[in-house]
């Protein structure tokens, strides 16, 4: 009897402590989640309202802001960016739009593990098509006309930094539904010759305005390449090397990008730079901080790139010049799109 009361007691012991630490969970995560539904003192206003992708003269993004409209695709003037936020209650991790089409990359939570989707978005912010993606939403791009999206997932590995991450960089014709899921099977021309290796990746598509040419990053043998892609002839060709994150300029003339410079350190290695297509010359831009972004052109002559925030990060703009100086244009901002 002595033996069986003490594993009773045991039992009951284990039993009290298993109940303990999962209230203390529920009640850890419900305070969590009631601290991220109230807004943050001194954080923008932002309330619910009307979005259309169409809307001329203001810039979409997802609003970083603690409180119930957090990760939300949200809208202010361009000229008035302190302004008040609309937000759409539509939740992306990354999202891109131009002429009406929209992709938002967003998590799925379930049961057991969360999974991760593009969703394609008409003009109006309904769901026109959705697709599974394999890994976490890093890049999202749409062509000028709204007919070609794009987006990079990792499926390894956490940051461009290190060297231990893979990448998936895959292209939607959304008029007729063609999904190319990975680049890897492009036909690849390094240095003017025919190349095959088992370690390429690619990552952060731009598309030029013709919905046939592409320029993405390629990364292959501890070096990235800025390549030139053809969907029709399913081919990629190198241009020049470390180059990440390409964004072709408005004008189609010019890259801005991720330049690692020699002297800075392993974990913020990043300058922007931007490069002429028709000489390869390139320079760097007015901000120094290390930028991991793939930056968005505001116009031809104006970049946009997020750094880390205090509420996640937020929006800054630079002369694509090299002139001048960076400033802050949105706070509690990421993933930006001119309308």
């Amino acid at each position: 009897m002595t033996r069986l009361r003490t594993r009773l007691l045991v039992l009951a012991c284990a039993v009290t402590v298993l109940a303990v630490v999962a209230t203390s969970s529920v009640l850890h995560a419900a305070a969590r989640s009631d601290r991220r539904a109230g807004a943050k003192p001194g954080g923008p206003t932002v309330a619910a309202g009307r979005i259309t992708l169409t809307d001329e003269h203001r810039i979409a993004f997802r609003n970083m802001a603690w409180g119930p409209h957090r990760d939300e695709l949200t809208t202010v003037p361009v000229a008035a960016p302190a302004d008040a936020r609309t937000a759409s209650g539509v939740k992306c991790l990354r999202f891109y739009a131009a002429s009406g089409t929209g992709v938002c990359l967003q998590v799925v939570h379930g049961a057991i593990q969360d999974t991760y989707r593009a969703t394609i978005l008409d003009r109006r912010l309904e769901e026109r098509a959705h697709y599974s993606i394999p890994g976490i939403p890093s890049r999202a791009r749409v062509s000028p006309s709204g007919r070609l999206a794009t987006w990079t997932v990792f499926v390894g590995g956490d940051s461009y930094a290190g060297t231990n991450f893979s990448t998936r960089a895959a292209i939607l014709d959304t008029h007729t539904g063609r999904l190319t899921p990975t680049l890897e099977g492009f036909a690849i021309r390094k240095d003017g010759r025919p190349y095959r290796a088992a370690d390429v990746n690619f990552w952060g598509v731009t598309f030029d305005s013709d919905d046939r040419h592409f320029y993405a990053t390629l990364a292959t043998k501890g070096h990235t390449y800025l390549v030139r892609g053809d969907l029709r002839a399913r081919t990629l060709t190198t241009l020049r090397t470390n180059v990440e994150c390409p964004s072709l300029s408005p004008d189609g003339t010019r890259i801005a990008y991720k330049s690692r410079d020699k002297g800075l350190p392993a974990d913020a290695p990043w300058r922007l730079h931007v490069l002429d297509l028709h000489t390869l010359a390139d320079h760097p831009l007015a901000e120094t901080r290390s930028v991991d972004d793939q930056a968005v052109w505001k116009d031809d002559t104006t970049v946009t790139y997020a750094l880390p925030g205090d509420f996640g990060a937020d929006l800054y703009e630079v002369a694509a010049d090299g002139s001048g100086r960076p400033h802050r244009v949105l706070t509690a901002a990421v993933s930006p799109a001119y309308l």
